[in-house]
């Protein structure tokens, strides 16, 4: 993999668009998310707007799962002692998936269990459904979701998770995919779990501090985080996926010959100066 990753060209790389990434900022050091307006533009005009008038900061990672996420809000139960939303949308429509067409789907070999195809969009993990002409995001490990009720255009973008845990798709097309980590994953993954049910902190003091999230657009220039994500369209892409789905180091006696996809690497690195 690493020969392949030296080999590439400045091309095989795109960089992160300022106004699409946010910076998650605890005491530990910053998370950096990648947003997908694509997928979910509704989600992603609320949370820019949440983000740009400070709604997070001062509020609290309140849950996490063992073997599945890590969530971040208000953890105030009552409504009227939430935080105001101040100029950001209280409702918005679900958007569990999308129209396929036009959609430019880079498709892994393989058979997926949870999908007709799979391969990444826009540099996302995601499925699609041929037939049906549909296309969504996939639950793996770093995926950023809304956090819903039971209705399914109760997500608003307030409430948000991270997958830290094995890949749960049988969660694709229920939740709202709104982007995915791409560093500091391990900030999170490492919390305390929660010791009440489905993880969530019963005591306050048990809490992890959201210092900010920001818009890196709006952070200024010489405090950003210059990464650059390896393009999924490229060939240099499709190498690294093959030497990872049929692995012949010496230390392999029976090469797999299949991936999951939620297994392939998405390489990202600092900007070369």
């Amino acid at each position: 993999m690493q020969e392949i990753l030296d080999a590439t060209q400045a091309s095989d790389w795109r960089t992160l668009d300022p106004a699409n990434t946010l910076y998650l900022d605890l005491a530990s050091g910053r998370v950096v998310i990648e947003l997908a307006p694509g997928f979910a533009p509704a989600h992603v005009a609320n949370i820019r707007t949440l983000a740009k008038e400070g709604y997070w900061n001062g509020l609290s990672i309140n849950r996490s799962q063992d073997n599945f996420v890590v969530q971040w809000g208000d953890a105030a139960e009552d409504d009227q002692q939430k935080k105001p939303l101040g100029t950001a949308q209280a409702k918005v429509p679900a958007e569990f998936e999308r129209t396929g067409k036009g959609v430019k789907f880079d498709r892994l070999p393989d058979s997926d269990g949870w999908a007709p195809q799979v391969g990444f969009a826009e540099g996302f993990p995601a499925a699609r459904d041929p037939q049906a002409g549909k296309t969504w995001l996939a639950h793996c490990y770093g995926a950023i979701g809304a956090g819903r009720d039971v209705a399914a255009d109760s997500s608003n973008g307030t409430e948000l998770y991270v997958v830290t845990g094995q890949s749960p798709r049988q969660l694709d097309r229920n939740i709202t995919v709104v982007g995915r980590v791409v560093q500091g994953i391990e900030l999170l993954s490492v919390l305390p779990r929660g010791t009440g049910p489905l993880g969530f902190y019963e005591k306050p003091e048990q809490r992890t501090a959201i210092k900010a999230i920001r818009l890196a657009s709006e952070v200024p220039e010489n405090d950003r985080v210059p990464l650059e994500l390896l393009r999924t369209d490229t060939p240099a892409f499709t190498q690294l996926v093959e030497a990872r789905r049929n692995r012949r180091d010496e230390w392999y006696k029976r090469p797999a010959g299949h991936i999951d996809l939620c297994n392939v690497p998405l390489p990202v690195r600092p900007v070369k100066k």
